[in-house]
């Protein structure tokens, strides 16, 4: 398939009785709320793999509750060819969220991100699979590497204590807020628990009277609900409930029809920044 397109997806599993399936976050998104998920018979998958974008803790149970379906997870880059982490069959349902340990043969390390208060920190990793460098740009080189030879991943997040590691979000989108450090992906995980909302992107607003960025919402609406300010309201404090004060939702929630994404499924954020431009015009 050239692109995801959610009939097709599903009549081919159907049709060829498809075991397994390597899928990003919005085609799961996609499966657990179109309603026409009934028509299909997927009952030949077994096991499917995600990655290329953070998948929510929330969408890996929902999608178990209602196709009986379990989800693992791995990460990685083109410039890591491309995988270091990854989970085991038997990690799924033990370690919800995780990206998996590091592959054999890997070291890792983990740099502290300024204005990071959490536990979160920057994935630096270093093995035979790293690549060497970028062609003719020796300052991209000396940016990506630290000094002995650990290639700078960008992505932020923790390990526990067996080794399983935990993406928190891109060090470039982190929001800043009053000296603060705010993942996107975490705000978005946890909006995603709120039944007015199908699809959610969160990022950053300069706010021009203290030159700090807010983190807003840009929220598709579920089916049964309306775009309006109670409904704003609402999902702002159910986020608010469950975070700390800094990462609440105070650039507010905003009503859009799609989520822009690019094929891998990763949000695009500097599209959701140009709509915020434009509305203030």
């Amino acid at each position: 398939m050239p692109r995801f397109q959610f009939d097709t997806f599903c009549a081919t599993i159907q049709k060829h009785r498809i075991t397994y399936a390597y899928v990003v976050p919005p085609i799961i998104l996609e499966l657990v709320s179109n309603p026409r998920i009934t028509e299909y018979d997927l009952s030949s998958l077994r096991m499917m793999l995600s990655a290329a974008a953070p998948l929510a803790v929330e969408l890996i149970q929902t999608l178990h509750q209602k196709l009986k379906l379990s989800v693992r997870q791995a990460y990685g880059m083109s410039e890591c060819a491309p995988c270091t982490h990854m989970q085991t069959w038997n990690e799924t349902h033990t370690h919800l969220g995780s990206v998996g340990r590091l592959l054999p043969n890997m070291t890792a390390k983990y740099a502290l991100v300024e204005g990071e208060t959490g536990r979160s920190k920057e994935l630096w990793v270093k093995g035979p699979n790293v690549f060497l460098g970028y062609l003719n740009n020796p300052k991209a080189n000396s940016e990506s590497f630290s000094e002995d030879g650990y290639y700078k991943t960008g992505d932020v997040g923790h390990k526990d204590e067996n080794g399983h590691f935990y993406i928190t979000d891109r060090v470039k989108e982190l929001i800043k807020y009053n000296g603060f450090q705010v993942a996107p992906a975490e705000l978005e995980a946890i909006a995603l628990g709120h039944p007015a909302i199908t699809d959610v992107a969160v990022t950053g607003i300069k706010d021009g009277q203290s030159g700090t960025e807010l983190p807003r919402a840009y929220v598709v609406v579920a089916p049964g609900y309306e775009g309006n300010q109670s409904t704003a309201d609402a999902i702002s404090q159910y986020v608010s409930d469950q975070v700390i004060n800094y990462k609440r939702l105070r650039g507010g929630v905003r009503f859009v029809q799609a989520i822009p994404r690019n094929p891998s499924g990763k949000i695009l954020r500097r599209e959701l920044k140009k709509l915020d431009r434009v509305a203030k015009l």
